[in-house]
């Protein structure tokens, strides 16, 4: 229970101070080290004759910009950047534990945050494509009595995809933490391969998939 508790990383000394918890400082860590990295990455590209890693580079970022392109559809590939990032950030998040720090993710205000965007950002979606009408219209498709559900679904969308992930990324840390306390060190390296790295890119890609999804019935 110890280690579920979300402590408090260090306290900025404004307006009598404000507590900064583990899982906002390590976010900070991860965005820090993702920008670095893009910085590194992307200093010398060439157009004419790239080397293997400007090649290697390209291929990957073609790779997840198709993957999600295929997700969210034709009409919603403006929102491509944002869902790769979210991709991005979700699946680091989730296998920093190897790395020594606890997922934020495991954090419910981090995955309510994560789920509270997405639901924005599918609600915006559907009145730019549709207009305001439209999309005030929608709530009462395929029938008007389906109204109710219909708003009920704002809460209920961006509820599944918070416990969703949140639920999933606890168990394993939970689950994690009780091997390492009764079997020998060897094992829990064998079942972190799943719970920290296989399990932990699953729910990254679930969680922007089922974004992309809602985005591409907003759209459609």
């Amino acid at each position: 229970m110890e280690e579920l508790n979300c402590e408090t990383a260090f306290t900025i000394p404004l307006f009598g101070g404000i507590d900064i918890s583990e899982s906002v400082a390590v976010t900070w860590i991860i965005m820090a080290v993702l920008v670095l990295a893009s910085v590194l990455l992307t200093r010398h590209l060439k157009v004419e004759n790239p080397g293997k890693g400007q090649l290697m580079l390209e291929m990957a970022v073609s790779s997840l910009h198709d993957m999600v392109g295929e997700m969210v559809g034709e009409k919603g590939r403006q929102y491509i950047p944002y869902l790769v990032t979210v991709l991005v950030y979700i699946g680091v998040a989730n296998i920093i534990g190897l790395f020594g720090f606890k997922p934020p993710t495991k954090d419910l205000t981090v995955t309510i945050a994560l789920a509270v965007m997405s639901i924005i950002l599918i609600e915006y979606s559907g009145i730019h494509a549709r207009g305001t009408k439209g999309w005030i219209k929608s709530f009462a498709e395929p029938v008007a009595i389906m109204t109710p559900f219909n708003i009920l679904e704002l809460v209920i969308k961006p509820l599944s995809l918070c416990m969703r992930l949140f639920g999933n990324v606890l168990g394993a840390f939970v689950i994690m933490e009780l091997i390492k306390q009764v079997v020998p060190a060897v094992i829990p390296a064998a079942f972190s391969l799943y719970f920290d790295i296989f399990d932990g890119l699953i729910q990254a890609y679930v969680f922007v998939f089922l974004t992309s999804l809602f985005i591409k019935e907003a759209v459609e």
